[in-house]
């Protein structure tokens, strides 16, 4: 017996994610926006790894990066790398407690982030600022209540209540 899925929620997800990429903050505050898509890849890659692999998170990428504007490939980049990363140790990942998810989650975010500035140093691009550096912490603090919101909407146990 396998439980019924929402198909439409992966859909939903990576656009709320890029919707999120895209709202105005104050410009103190944008470095310490999380990687909101990153966040929604990670947790398909764990949990849908037929429908979300390597190809999907490049896609995912390339459309992030003409939606969002900046360098052109550089979010595709970051998020194969990040996919690849998960697919690598996806069985262990994926029977962790949370709270270690959330942190294996934090150093990936981590790496994306190194990834991002060795981008824009190679490219002569100015540097992230030093908040940009916090960005990871508040994502692994976002993965629990995120998995659990994705994986109630996935698994449609909210209809069960």
């Amino acid at each position: 017996m396998s439980r019924e899925r929402a198909a439409w929620v992966l859909p939903v997800s990576l656009l709320v994610a890029l919707v999120l990429a895209l709202l105005p903050m104050p410009a103190s505050l944008a470095p310490l926006r999380p990687y909101f898509l990153g966040l929604a890849v990670a947790y398909w890659v764990l949990e849908e790894p037929d429908k979300v692999g390597l190809g999907f998170a490049f896609s995912m990428g390339l459309l992030a990066d003409l939606v969002v504007g900046g360098l052109f490939g550089e979010q595709a980049l970051r998020l194969t790398i990040l996919a690849f990363i998960l697919q690598r140790f996806r069985a262990r990942l994926r029977f962790f407690p949370m709270s270690q998810q959330a942190l294996a989650i934090g150093a990936l975010l981590f790496n994306d982030r190194i990834v991002a500035s060795a981008v824009h140093v190679a490219l002569g691009e100015p540097a992230f600022p030093l908040l940009a550096w916090v960005s990871p912490v508040i994502g692994m603090l976002l993965w629990a209540p995120m998995f659990l919101l994705f994986d109630t909407l996935r698994l449609r146990t909210w209809r069960h209540r």
